[in-house]
């Protein structure tokens, strides 16, 4: 690992910009659950053990007209959960290190949890949304606006909401967060593709850019084949991943431990 370890800083500290990409498993030192295969999720969420509900069927879009109490009752805690989360030490580093490239540092996340902003990063993309904004569930429009004034009283017991729900300002109807879920046809992208712009440009700007990838997985592989398209001119990709950190030869470093230990030892 030293070698590996070595390697890693050599790049990163040689970069002329620094693009962040990162999974759920950079989360996993501030506290916050990977929601990795069902034992791990009802783990983190007990009363879903009992009703025998997975995370992929938690997490579809359906129950927000079917069974708002439940579809509420499942964000509005994972909402409460993220904004008390104090993000680990390996951001400030990251950010330090991307302030001092002469291109900046940009994020490439499938995260919705806000973690990157708390921690002070100016420009990211959230390919998946965030839980941290909300759209209507009827569609009435395209606005996309921030859940800071959204407060869900949840039974802890059934991890149901209680009424009143979040609604929408401009009909009066139910809102839901904007965030892409598993077979989903109404998220409402406009947010997230306007930070895909501004990073495709960003990154056309600096082709000597370093790619740090933290926690992505292969089970929704969009933060890996990100991070892979970004640094396949130049194989400049640093992969830190405890479970899955194979990459192919030549196209940059593999680092088979967590995201906080790393970068701990990188600085």
């Amino acid at each position: 690992m030293s070698d590996d370890l070595a390697q890693a800083a050599e790049l990163v500290h040689g970069a002329g910009a620094l693009l962040v990409c990162a999974g759920a498993g950079m989360g996993v030192d501030s506290g916050l659950p990977d929601f990795r295969g069902d034992e791990g999720f009802w783990r983190a969420y007990p009363p879903y053990a009992g009703l025998g509900l997975s995370f992929e069927e938690l997490a579809d879009p359906r129950h927000f007209a079917d069974d708002p109490e439940l579809a509420w009752g499942f964000y509005g805690h994972r909402l409460a959960l993220y904004r008390s989360t104090v993000p680990h030490e390996g951001f400030a580093l990251l950010l330090r290190w991307g302030q001092a490239k002469p291109g900046g540092v940009r994020v490439f996340t499938s995260n919705v949890d806000g973690q990157f902003q708390v921690a002070g990063f100016p420009h990211l993309a959230e390919a998946h949304g965030s839980i941290h904004h909300l759209q209507c569930l009827d569609g009435c429009s395209d606005d996309i606006w921030s859940a800071a004034d959204v407060d869900v009283d949840l039974d802890e017991t059934t991890m149901r909401a209680r009424p009143p729900l979040p609604s929408c300002p401009r009909c009066g109807g139910l809102t839901r967060p904007n965030i892409l879920m598993f077979g989903d046809f109404s998220w409402v992208p406009g947010r997230t593709d306007a930070q895909l712009e501004e990073l495709t440009a960003w990154r056309r700007a600096n082709r000597d850019l370093v790619v740090v990838e933290l926690g992505a997985g292969q089970a929704v592989p969009t933060v890996r084949r990100y991070s892979e398209l970004a640094s396949a001119a130049t194989g400049a990709l640093v992969r830190i991943n405890p479970r899955e950190p194979q990459i192919r030869h030549g196209r940059g470093v593999s680092i088979a431990a967590g995201a906080l230990e790393t970068l701990l030892k990188l600085a």
